[in-house]
């Protein structure tokens, strides 16, 4: 497990470098065998590489990691831009089981986060957050983003949305099954998950209004 958490932290945070073996690795077999098919495989494991492999190290570290926490040290704002948005490179230091910290690194482009999902979301600096490696090697880590207080922050904005959508509906138009329905739902999946006094009034009035 720790060498293969080794190979999953180059593959994902050295994808130049990856790129070169694959074409040393690869280049010999097709030498060694004098078969130029092994040269094939080169281009779509370097594409493969760089567009997932930070998703297949968080998987990996969080199938099989143990679970701690870490602490960004440092945040610097680079050059280079991603989807109109600088990059930013990161240090960090993270808590090993028996209580002392390592140092580590990642990027915007290199961190792995768990969930998996098409958005790269990084904790605040000096703020711990949980996060799952593989003991032996814990300067590779994966961010368990939604169990962070940003995490858990943006996790109660998110549903909170549909209420505020919902109830701008409804102030329009009061008398609009619909949109009490609408408001109703809304407010009952919010309230499955946080205990909010204000919004179970609110839901009470609401179902009065529609009986």
């Amino acid at each position: 497990m720790i060498f293969l958490s080794k190979v999953l932290f180059f593959t994902s945070h050295h994808g130049f470098y990856t790129v070169i073996i694959l074409i040393l690795v690869f280049g010999l077999l097709s030498f060694v065998t004098k078969k130029g098919w092994f040269l094939i495989p080169i281009l779509p494991l370097a594409i493969l590489n760089g567009i997932g492999g930070q998703f297949l190290n968080a998987w990996f570290l969080n199938k099989y990691g143990t679970e701690s926490t870490a602490i960004i040290t440092s945040d610097v704002e680079t050059n280079s831009t991603l989807n109109d948005q600088y990059i930013h490179d990161y240090e960090a230091i993270v808590k090993k089981l028996d209580g002392k910290y390592v140092n580590t690194f990642f990027s915007t482009t290199t961190a792995s986060i768990y969930p998996i999902e098409n958005a790269i979301r990084i904790p605040q600096v000096e703020k711990p957050f949980p996060v799952k490696f593989i003991p032996g090697y814990e300067k590779n880590i994966v961010i368990l983003y939604h169990q962070s207080e940003d995490g858990k922050i943006l996790e109660k904005y998110q549903l909170q949305a549909p209420i505020n959508s919902a109830r701008i509906k409804y102030e329009a138009d009061p008398t609009n099954q619909e949109f009490i329905q609408e408001y109703i739902d809304a407010l009952e999946n919010y309230l499955k998950v946080y205990d909010d006094e204000a919004f179970k009034i609110r839901l009470k009035e609401l179902q009065s209004q529609r009986k």
